[in-house]
Formats: structure tokens, sequence, C-alpha cells
């Protein structure tokens, strides 16, 4: 069963977790050497309705990522100022020419076929002209889910349009934020090999440890709004 859209979300409570996730992001920055301002934190909006985007605007967020082109489409037309948009869900490579106007980066390419209709895009035009992309790396090499394989990564960077600018992953869900550290360790390995700098890893149920690990952005659902 979907998860319905949450409804009547509260601006100082956004106000009031976002400082907690900074704090807490800070601290995972400086446990691992690294300056906290390195790490940008995106608040996930799939659940949230297009109705309830400026209660996050006015608790302190300003970048926001969508997971369906649809959704995109429908916030941008309504708030689109208010925030920066990313792209963070399944890429399909028949609505890449919807996503790319109005995003600034795109988490997740993770085939040839999107590869291609993302040069067509910037072909004609039809991009935003600061438009970036992550490659989805599938590090844990569970069945069936999205992102291509680390051995197929060098492959797809080659094929690309535009130089990648770093690398996204959804590792497996855990019960403790421990389980995900090999996971992200795995993915900044890849990263620094290649000399990709974004890392989009960690959502809410592993952020302090995807930090600890390098990321460069951290994905934040309910966190946030509950």
């Amino acid at each position: 069963m979907a998860r319905p859209a949450l409804i009547g979300v509260d601006a100082g409570r956004v106000r009031a977790n976002l400082a907690e996730v900074r704090d807490e992001v800070a601290a995972a920055a400086r446990r691992s050497g690294r300056d906290p301002a390195t790490v940008a934190i995106l608040a996930a909006t799939k659940y949230v309705a297009s109705e309830d985007l400026p209660a996050l605007a006015a608790g302190g967020v300003e970048l926001v990522g969508e997971n369906r082109a649809q959704d995109l489409l429908a916030k941008v037309a309504a708030h689109g100022e208010l925030f920066s948009w990313d792209f963070i869900g399944q890429l399909q490579s028949r609505r890449v020419a919807t996503i790319a106007p109005h995003v600034r980066l795109i988490h997740s390419l993770a085939s040839v076929s999107a590869a291609e209709a993302l040069r067509r895009c910037l072909e004609l035009g039809a991009a935003r002209a600061d438009l970036g992309v992550l490659v989805q790396v599938n590090v844990a090499r569970e069945p069936g889910k999205a992102g291509i394989l680390p051995e197929e990564l060098d492959s797809l960077l080659e094929q690309l349009p535009l130089p990648a600018r770093g690398l996204m992953t959804m590792p497996p869900e855990v019960a403790e934020q421990e389980g995900s550290r090999r996971w992200f360790e795995a993915l900044r390995e890849l990263a620094a090999a290649r000399g990709l700098a974004e890392l989009s890893m960690g959502t809410t149920q592993d952020y302090a440890v995807a930090v600890e690990e390098g990321a460069t952005i951290v994905r934040i659902g309910t966190r946030l709004y509950v």
C-alpha cells in the first residue's frame, strides 16, 4: 500500500528538526575531519503534499528532492521559487525530458538509455544550463534494486553526455545505522578512484554514518517533518 502524503506540516517543527539534523551532520563531519559546510541537507518531499511545501521553506529548508516526475512538475509549478530542486527517484529514460529543465541535479542516472535521453535534451537545449548528474550504484548488489553494479560504472561514465559530478547509493535497510557503513565506504572508494567529488548517500536511517564516510548530500525525509 502506498504511503499517504503528510498533511499539515508545521514550520516550527521543521525548523527545530532541521536545526537538530544540522547539529548532527556537523558533529559527524567534524569526527571525520571535514568542514560541515561541505555537506548539503536535502529534504525528501515524496510524502509532502504540495500545499505543505511553503511550511518547509518557512522552516528553513532550501534544497528539496522529488522522487516522481509528475510530482516534480506539479510542485515546481506551484512553488518552484521557494527551493533548489533535485530529482532523487528512479530515473526512467522517457521521463528525462520532463525532469531536465527543472532540476539542478539528477541523483539517479543508472542506464545507457537514460544517458542517451539526456544527450538529446542537451542537444536540444531542453535542460537547465547548470544541470548535473550523479550515477546511482547498487553497491550492495541487491536483486531488483535500482542502480548499476560497480563493475559497470566505468562503461556508463564513458557514455554520459556530460561529466558526472559524483555517485549515489541506496543501501539495504538496516536496524542500526552502523550496518550501512560498509556500503558508504564502498561508494566513497569508487568515487575517489575516479576523481568524483559528490556523494549522495544517507537518509533518515543512517545519515550520520554517511557523513562520517564522506557524504556531500544527505537525503532526509520524515526526520524533518514529524
